[in-house]
């Protein structure tokens, strides 16, 4: 088996090289057709092809792992992002109250925005509450899960009655 590495392995920007695969040969100059028998064919197509889906799978993880990393960096944009407006909001609130100051001594104003925001807490609380109730076991899966534990405790011998928890429209044939 020969191992090939990118030739921006080392000379690209960000020192992020691609790492080392392992990669079927083009040639075996050790073997030709003629010399190998069928059965030695067979184990070295079912080699390559190992070699090849070990290969796709490794070059899948790397390609993965960098659009993740990607992907927290961004992330990490948003969640300051965040941040920042949580403490703007703060200004905006006091904004409020001036401006209902205007018309309303000073302690009735401060006092209708610090209402505001316990109501607006209040509801949200309520509204996460009623969604966090909400959640329930899955019960299909683990309904299916039983039947298949059973079947194989029988052997299989009713393997057809373990699709009887699943829904008709479930069934796939």
């Amino acid at each position: 088996m020969t191992v090939v590495s990118s030739a921006h392995e080392h000379t690209n920007g960000n020192g992020a090289g691609l790492p080392r695969v392992p990669s079927i040969p083009l040639s075996d100059e050790a073997h030709t057709p003629a010399e190998q028998s069928i059965g030695g064919l067979v184990r070295d197509a079912t080699a390559q092809v190992s070699t090849l889906v070990r290969a796709e799978v490794e070059l899948a993880k790397q390609e993965i792992k960098g659009e993740v990393k990607k992907g927290l960096k961004g992330s990490v944009w948003f969640i300051l992002a965040l941040v920042v407006l949580l403490y703007s909001s703060f200004f905006f609130f006091f904004f409020i109250a001036e401006l209902l100051s205007v018309w309303l001594p000073s302690w009735a104003a401060y006092g209708i925005v610090f209402l505001a925001m316990l109501l607006t807490t209040a509801l949200a609380a309520y509204l996460g509450y009623r969604k966090m109730r909400a959640i329930r076991a899955p019960q299909r899966t683990i309904d299916t899960m039983k039947g298949t534990a059973a079947a194989l405790r029988r052997g299989g011998d009713d393997a057809d009655d373990s699709l009887a928890t699943v829904p008709r429209g479930d069934v796939r044939r």
